[in-house]
């Protein structure tokens, strides 16, 4: 990326958090404020900025047994730290969408987390870059049609929601199969009524560590549609298809991944109540023999409920995991891949359970415990595969144990991954009781 573009980045990143208050303190009092000014003063604030910031860390606590090479081990640090932001100026028109994350920072050598993988770590989930969001999105209409067109660096138009904003704080293993995130990307979105078409151009490459940025000589060798249909108010489908060149070769010369995803998912209302059900695959495909070399395959089914104050939530998954060479830290994988061989797939299943507790923190900063439990258990795909995970994990099946406590800055935002005309019409997953913020917004 050019220093040129570098700074216009900054400079609409500081621009969003420059104006955070105003926007903050206009959102909390918007609806009061216009019964009583007269018609010219209410158009006047309709093309004000309009601003929402939340900030977010999870300190947490992780036991984990029969993890990578048998051990079991307990770790602590500050998980998905991070500052999202969204601007809107002129009536609606233009939004800016921003996320900076720290978790390079805050958690270098990746969350303790058995049966993850991606971005060259294995068994732990790999921190974020640290500007993991920065979206500008032009948004008109014309005969009852929306549009926008989007360009920056974020989500891809591909697959389900980011975890980030999703109940539990464990990362499901199927996250590189069943999004593409912090990608250098040109999208435009179509809605007509309950049905919206996302296409979008991006480069393939994928981060190499928190600070990396997207390589301009990348740019558009990728592609990504999505199809989504709200048949009724909560309740909303999507498909989904990418060709993502080369991803893990930032060079170009590696597998090509073709992906497919298609998912269900409702929410209640008042966000109490919330399932999701996805299915996605990808294949790995040798483009210069024109042959499909590997394939993984995902499904997984989730839900929270709310009941009184108390957040109930369980999720099921069933993943295929590429088996990689590993470095003498069994945490982490060669990158550059060396070959395009790997030594098995695993097939990860895994349930999780969730329980989150009013907050115990008032006012402004808000803080809500959490403890998750799961229970894993692998198994390699052909019976030929070098890698045999009971030899690697122990024959007792891994599992974990996560406490924590959410402490949250400002309005829950309710989802991330999607802009412009995209944004279905929803609300965040209220698992934490009756006293989360009401002023909430979708991202």
């Amino acid at each position: 990326m050019t220093m040129r573009r570098r700074s216009s980045i900054c400079a609409l990143l500081v621009l969003a958090l420059a104006l955070a208050p105003v926007g903050a303190m206009h959102g909390q009092h918007a609806d009061h404020a216009a019964a009583g000014m007269e018609s010219d003063a209410r158009a006047d604030s309709a093309s004000a900025a309009r601003v929402h910031v939340m900030a977010q860390a999870i300190p947490v606590l992780t036991h984990a047994a029969h993890s990578a090479g048998g051990a079991d081990l307990t770790e602590g640090y500050l998980s998905q730290a991070a500052v999202m932001a969204r601007g809107s100026w002129w009536n609606g028109h233009l939004r800016v969408d921003a996320t900076l994350n720290a978790e390079g920072l805050t958690m270098a050598h990746g969350e303790l987390s058995t049966g993850a993988f991606g971005e060259g770590y294995v068994d732990r989930r790999h921190p974020h870059t640290y500007l993991h969001e920065i979206i500008a999105t032009g948004i008109g209409s014309a005969g009852g049609v929306g549009y926008s067109v989007s360009g920056g660096r974020g989500f891809v138009p591909f697959g389900t929601d980011d975890p980030m904003m999703r109940p539990f704080e464990k990362y499901p293993i199927n996250h590189h199969l069943a999004q593409i995130l912090e990608r250098g990307l040109l999208m435009g979105a179509l809605r007509l009524g309950p049905a919206m078409m996302e296409a979008a151009t991006f480069g393939g490459d994928e981060p190499t560590s928190p600070s990396s940025v997207p390589r301009a000589s990348r740019f558009g060798d990728s592609w990504a549609i999505r199809a989504t249909v709200i048949p009724l108010h909560g309740l909303e489908a999507q498909a989904s298809y990418a060709r993502v060149k080369s991803p893990e070769q930032t060079a170009g010369f590696g597998l090509a991944q073709h992906k497919r995803s298609v998912s269900g998912r409702f929410l209640s209302g008042d966000g109490g109540r919330y399932l999701l059900a996805e299915w996605a695959r990808t294949v790995e495909r040798d483009q210069d023999r024109g042959v499909n070399v590997f394939s993984f395959e995902s499904a997984l089914a989730e839900g929270a409920v709310s009941v009184g104050p108390v957040g109930l939530a369980l999720r099921l998954e069933q993943t295929d995991r590429p088996e990689e060479e590993r470095l003498p830290d069994p945490f982490r994988t060669v990158r550059p891949a060396v070959d395009l061989t790997i030594s098995g797939i695993t097939r990860w299943r895994s349930a999780t359970m969730a329980v989150t507790l009013p907050t115990v923190i008032h006012g402004a900063l808000r803080g809500y415990p959490f403890v998750e439990l799961e229970r894993l258990s692998a198994q390699s795909r052909d019976p030929r595969s070098i890698f045999v995970p009971q030899r690697f994990y122990g024959s007792q099946g891994p599992w974990m144990a996560t406490v924590g406590i959410r402490l949250r800055y400002g309005p829950l935002h309710a989802r991330m991954g999607r802009y412009g005309s995209a944004l279905a019409e929803s609300v965040p997953i209220r698992t934490l009781g009756s006293d989360e913020p009401t002023n909430m917004h979708q991202h």
